[in-house]
């Protein structure tokens, strides 16, 4: 993390016009030599260099300031301003010289020490950076914060440990340096002492519920499920309202075969208002497999999905019509897999079964046109086309049944069993046309292919 501060140009001026005593000059006085308007030129540049870095204008900038230091070469911030120009234009090395001299000729300025770092960091001039931001750390804690993240890239570990510990104890624990800690933890290995640290959050503040679950998440990180599960049995004495924990708790309590307490623990997650809806389905996902494996809890289920309301995860929807079609609910699974449908209106796998169930429901209109738009979609599905020829023919359009159905046939590839079933649909279609000698046809070509050689 680099601060950045916004430079105004109020600021610039402050920084710049106090090095020159406007006050002192006669401006009735008739100069003495050519450098009496040095005052005035000096000041029309600065402006121009202001004017030209609104206007991105880097290499004018560069050119005005440098008029400016030559008549005045004592001034810190006309090196910052160059500086920072020559960054724009890439000129990496006249950019360190100028900020270095800003630095140089006020050494207690935080916000060129701070370009000058941010120039480093850009630059992964690491060792440069460590010096700068040392110089930066008595100004504002944030740049503490800067320091332990150069340490990490510099691989000082124990450095960057000890100064976030430092940090942690002078204002509390932070998301960001935890971030930062668990990155050294991952790249050093150091399980123990990330688990060590976690515990004794969890003692010294036995009142926060979010010690508990980043311990829990280690514990069980490190394949140390007894310990998790006992911290999050504490965790629930502590803080019986305690939601998250059930995110934990239900897997542990099936783990423990303890079914009961583990659907308690499911229903609290998919009910809470305080859960992201990603953990309350990645949960409902769990409950339908443990439901397939144990369906005496299917109340339990259906009693979890309508709590949970608007499913908007095509996965777990796709599972849970899986489920009731599995259980012979087609009804039910052809609600889950329409739904799945407004979410992945390309999903294959979710067109097939729809298609199929409308024709098992006997909701034949629907299949006829929702088989249309599919073949608009897939034109070289058989498949499709059989949905559509079944519809046709249930609804008493034999005519178009054939011809979509004889269409169909060319798509067809190593599937005796479809082409099979093209030929009965063709077979009913032309029965339905009074045709007898051509239903006739098709119905033994259909039996042909159905009897094992």
């Amino acid at each position: 993390m680099i601060r950045k501060h916004i430079w105004f140009v109020v600021f610039s001026l402050g920084l710049l016009f106090p090095q020159i005593d406007y006050a002192q000059v006669d401006f009735n006085k008739k100069p003495d030599d050519d450098l009496g308007n040095n005052e005035d030129e000096f000041q029309e540049l600065f402006y121009e260099a202001l004017k030209q870095k609104g206007i991105e204008n880097y290499d004018r900038t560069v050119e005005a300031l440098q008029k400016c230091i030559a008549l005045n070469k004592t001034v810190p911030v006309l090196y910052f301003e160059l500086g920072k120009s020559y960054n724009k234009l890439k000129n990496f090395g006249s950019a360190e010289n100028a900020l270095k001299k800003a630095v140089d000729l006020d050494p207690d300025n935080e916000w060129f020490l701070d370009e000058l770092y941010g120039f480093y960091v850009s630059q992964n001039e690491h060792g440069k950076a460590l010096k700068a931001v040392k110089q930066l750390v008595k100004y504002h804690p944030d740049y503490k914060e800067d320091l332990a993240s150069l340490y990490v890239r510099m691989e000082q570990y124990d450095n960057a440990l000890k100064l976030l510990d430092e940090l942690d104890a002078e204002f509390g624990i932070s998301v960001s340096r935890d971030i930062l800690r668990n990155k050294v933890y991952k790249i050093t290995g150091r399980t123990k002492d990330q688990i060590k640290n976690l515990e004794e959050r969890v003692e010294n503040n036995p009142e926060k519920e979010s010690n508990y679950l980043a311990l829990i998440f280690r514990y069980s990180e490190n394949n140390e499920k007894e310990k998790a599960f006992e911290t999050a049995k504490e965790l629930l004495k502590v803080n019986p309202d305690s939601h998250l924990v059930h995110l934990a708790l239900y897997k542990f309590y099936l783990d423990d075969n303890t079914p009961e307490k583990a659907i308690e623990s499911m229903k609290i997650v998919v009910k809470s208002q305080k859960i992201k809806p990603e953990a309350k389905l990645k949960v409902l996902a769990d409950f339908v497999d443990f439901v397939g494996k144990n369906p005496e809890y299917e109340a339990d289920l259906v009693e979890a999905t309508s709590a949970v309301g608007n499913v908007k995860d095509g996965k777990t929807i796709i599972e849970l019509g899986q489920y009731y079609l599995a259980k012979n609910d087609k009804a039910k699974a052809l609600e889950y897999f329409e739904s799945a449908l407004k979410l992945e209106p390309n999903n294959f796998g979710i067109l097939r079964n729809t298609m199929l169930l409308y024709i098992d429901l006997e909701k034949f209109d629907l299949a006829q046109k929702k088989s249309n738009n599919a073949l608009e979609k897939y034109p070289s599905q058989p498949l499709f086309y059989l949905v559509n020829g079944v519809a046709q023919n249930k609804l008493n359009q034999p005519k178009g049944a054939i011809e979509v159905l004889e269409m169909g046939l060319d798509y067809i590839i190593d599937d005796a069993k479809m082409e099979a079933d093209f030929y009965l649909q063709l077979s009913k279609a032309y029965a339905l046309l009074n045709n007898t000698a051509k239903a006739k046809s098709f119905s033994d070509k259909a039996k042909q292919i159905q009897t094992p050689n």
